[in-house]
């Protein structure tokens, strides 16, 4: 076998499926591109195609998860199942709603690549002008026609998560249940949240964990932001000594510790005898974060928080 796959697939990806004997071919940032290519080779080689998701047999053989779903849980009540272009959903919506015509299927895709959503609002797939999420493996522009048909007969939702979202269900997942999976597949984690199973029984379809080391620990750090476990903030001092040891005792006083310090002289050029200072510390949350606010302006120190885009960017 011969598989295409996007530039930036995950190294971990890349060799688990080397180490089965497939012949791999990186092109393209996106999934689109590299399905391009894999149209040269099949019209240069002749080889015979398999679609990943717009085809009949790989809907059904996805749909098997359903049926292992409710094997372990007959009276689930709502299935949340992640989608990119559509053949895992269709296949769980199908076989779920032959074996309980009652329970609810909800499709969860990224933000920046709602391929599901833009068909069903025009009826027909549609290309998206762009795709960025860091949802590899659902980072598709366009939803399968085969897959549109499944989705409209047997899907009752579809709801979209960001990134940040994702972050924190990752974080969340780690936390709390010691899983590790990829960002695709916990997109019905985080997209639990945008709805309302109190007194449900709502099964979240965890796919994947195609994930290099690397990203995990740039999720964890992210996500540890997101939920304000980890504090960023920048304040103005006088450029004279002894405020180092004042900043200290204020986030002793707060039971903040310190992981990061940034001192620099030269990077405040508004105020000429001041300078800025950047501190990074643990936190227990956003009361605490407030408390660490609160103790610098009781001690005349006026706090700017860096938000989420300006610490992720960095």
């Amino acid at each position: 076998a011969t598989i295409v796959m996007p530039k930036h697939t995950p190294l971990i990806k890349v060799n688990a499926t080397k180490q089965y004997g497939a012949e791999v071919v990186l092109h393209g940032e996106i999934y689109d591109e590299a399905y391009q290519k894999a149209m040269e080779l099949q019209q240069e080689h002749g080889y015979v195609f398999v679609h990943p998701f717009d085809d009949e047999d790989v809907i059904e053989g996805q749909g098997t998860i359903a049926l292992e779903v409710l094997e372990e849980l007959p009276d689930a009540d709502v299935l949340l199942v992640p989608v990119g272009g559509g053949g895992i959903v269709s296949g769980i919506a199908a076989a779920a709603k032959l074996k309980n015509p009652s329970i609810k299927i909800i499709g969860v895709e990224p933000e920046g690549a709602a391929s599901a959503i833009a068909a069903l609002k025009e009826d027909h797939p549609v290309p998206l002008s762009e795709v960025a999420t860091i949802a590899d493996g659902t980072a598709v522009r366009q939803i399968g026609e085969t897959t549109l048909k499944y989705i409209k007969k047997y899907v009752d939702e579809i709801v979209t998560v960001s990134d940040y979202e994702l972050m924190e269900a990752f974080l969340l997942l780690v936390e709390k249940h010691k899983l590790v999976a990829e960002n695709s597949g916990i997109l019905p984690l985080a997209g639990l949240k945008k709805l309302d199973c109190k007194g449900k029984k709502a099964v979240a379809i965890v796919s994947g964990g195609n994930i290099d080391v690397l990203t995990i620990s740039s999720m964890i750090n992210k996500g540890l932001v997101l939920r304000g476990r980890i504090f960023t903030f920048s304040v103005n001092l006088p450029d004279k000594p002894g405020q180092l040891v004042a900043v200290s005792q204020m986030l002793a006083d707060a039971d903040a510790n310190v992981i990061k310090l940034d001192h620099n002289q030269f990077k405040n050029l508004d105020r000429f005898h001041e300078v800025e200072l950047q501190v990074t510390v643990e936190t227990n949350g956003e009361e605490h974060i407030q408390h660490i606010i609160d103790t610098f302006k009781n001690n005349g120190y006026i706090i700017k928080r860096l938000n989420s885009s300006e610490i992720l960017s960095e």
